[in-house]
């Protein structure tokens, strides 16, 4: 196949967290080289990459300049102009698609996307104005939530709006900026299906993740969900209704509302590896970091099977409150695995790491998983002062 790319080319990394991280390590396992560009220096991606570059997405000279030096361009981090895309594009492939990048990093457009494309998503109204806002939530009633179009993750950029009373302060909250309004959905629970599709238009799945929140922020993951297989079954299938209407060579993550009287409804899409889908890393026998290099160097996807129950637990900043955490203790949980992405200073709400805990069953993995987060928890003599807050 005249797209494949062998293992010694070099891939690039838009981005430099935590997903571009694992993502590095995959790759480089499997033989690649990995480069990265962002705006920092001795990132969390850097750390394990080839090579770093320190420059602005914006800079669409460096972009080119990166794109030159691969034979594929990725994104571990949504949030990367268009313009950015298309420069990176006329080196090298995109993959996904820059087009794909432009639908899922504005809420409005992605909404429009899935809407137009007949996927369940909540009823919703676009907000330019208060007058929009008002109109807005006599039309889909409140509670409601208002949401940035662009720019927002981990619950930033979002307004609950519990009476019409509080529309002009909740528009005041977002800057009044350009904003979508979604009607409240009562939820039973919310899960995620994380897919991969590839040059080939082959289709691959994690099955469903239940995803747990809190303070907005994910807070475990629990694989296999306990959804009926019907719901299981849907979900997929709106997953890869999804991936292939968008086109996606690469993996994209779709987070579902399951609703009290068994709807599901598409809440958001991330188009690249999700932190639903970092217990793959342990728990599957191809990660959604290593189906990443799979599907855009043109490998065959890798099999997706579950080789045991699993969770996985968010490391926030929070936890170095006190000094840092004891991993030792976290550790002493024989099927618990530790993953710390290198970040230098942590900070209340930050991803700092995450636990992944393998058992029989997935609440007895989540039992295990927290269980030894809050062992890492507990304070103990002689630890070393909290990092700073820079």
């Amino acid at each position: 196949m005249s797209d494949f790319i062998p293992p010694g080319s070099t891939v690039g990394v838009l981005g430099s967290g935590q997903l571009g991280r694992m993502f590095a390590i995959a790759a480089r396992r499997m033989g690649y080289r990995v480069h990265t560009l962002s705006p920092d220096y001795d990132t969390p991606t850097g750390q394990v990459a080839d090579r770093e570059i320190q420059a602005a997405y914006d800079d669409l000279d460096a972009v080119r300049a990166f794109a030159r030096g691969v034979a594929v361009v990725t994104f571990e981090f949504e949030n990367v102009s268009a313009a950015a895309a298309e420069a990176a594009a006329e080196h090298a492939p995109v993959r996904p698609a820059g087009s794909v990048l432009h639908t899922t990093q504005n809420r409005l457009r992605e909404k429009g996307f899935l809407a137009g494309a007949g996927f369940p998503v909540a009823p919703y109204a676009t907000v330019r104005s208060l007058d929009d806002l008002t109109a807005g939530l006599a039309d889909l009633g409140a509670p409601a939530v208002l949401k940035t179009a662009g720019w927002g993750y981990d619950g930033k950029g979002q307004v609950k709006i519990a009476t019409p009373a509080e529309a002009a302060a909740a528009w005041e909250a977002v800057g009044g900026q350009e904003c979508v309004l979604e009607a409240f959905v009562d939820f039973e629970r919310e899960v995620s299906v994380v897919g991969a599709r590839g040059l080939d238009g082959s289709f691959a799945h994690f099955g469903v993740i239940e995803n747990r929140h809190s303070r907005h922020i994910l807070d475990v993951s629990i694989a296999p969900a306990a959804v009926p297989p019907s719901i299981e079954k849907e979900a997929v299938a709106i997953a890869r209704g999804i991936l292939e209407e968008l086109g996606v060579v690469g993996v994209l993550c779709v987070e579902m509302f399951l609703t009290r009287d068994g709807r599901l409804l598409v809440n958001e899409l991330a188009p690249r590896p999700h932190n639903s889908g970092h217990l793959t890393f342990d728990a599957c026998v191809t990660s959604q970091f290593e189906q990443q290099l799979r599907a855009i160097t043109g490998l065959a996807l890798g099999s997706t099977d579950l080789l045991r129950p699993a969770a996985m637990a968010n490391l926030l900043g929070d936890l170095w409150a006190d000094g840092e955490p004891d991993w030792a203790a976290a550790c002493r949980f024989p099927e618990v695995k530790l993953h710390l992405y290198g970040k230098a200073a942590a900070r209340p709400g930050r991803k700092m790491g995450h636990l992944t805990a393998l058992a029989g069953t997935p609440e007895e993995a989540l039992e295990r998983v927290v269980a030894a987060r809050a062992a890492a928890r507990a304070s103990m003599p002689g630890r070393r002062p909290a990092l700073s807050s820079l």
